[in-house]
């Protein structure tokens, strides 16, 4: 009966993780498109902000500003991501070593 709770709760980890895994994915995602922005600001004199369904000039320097701010805030998840990823690695395996455990006692 404890075995079928550890594969239970062994479940849930492994979906966690694929969350984990797949926030982690979108926040790298997000980081590459902030880098190649940023990039691309810094070798025009010309550049625009979207706001809402327009498009209004703005200096490139305010722009990097505000994509400096997002890329911080983007590697601050990423962050806390890896170490949400790393507190779940660990409660996988133990888990799994209290299953193994408990099958070999039941035999």
């Amino acid at each position: 009966m404890a075995t079928h709770s550890k594969i239970d709760q062994l479940q849930l980890l492994q979906q966690n993780m694929q969350n984990i895994l797949l926030q982690k994915q979108q926040q790298e995602s997000a980081l590459i498109e902030l880098n190649s922005a940023c990039e691309e600001l810094g070798k025009t004199d010309k550049a625009y902000k979207i706001v809402g369904k327009i498009m209004i000039a703005s200096p490139p320097q305010n722009l990097l500003l505000d994509l400096q701010q997002k890329k911080e805030i983007a590697e601050l998840r990423l962050k806390n991501l890896l170490k949400q990823e790393e507190n779940i690695k660990r409660s996988i395996e133990s888990v799994q070593e209290e299953a193994v455990k408990e099958l070999q006692q039941k035999k």
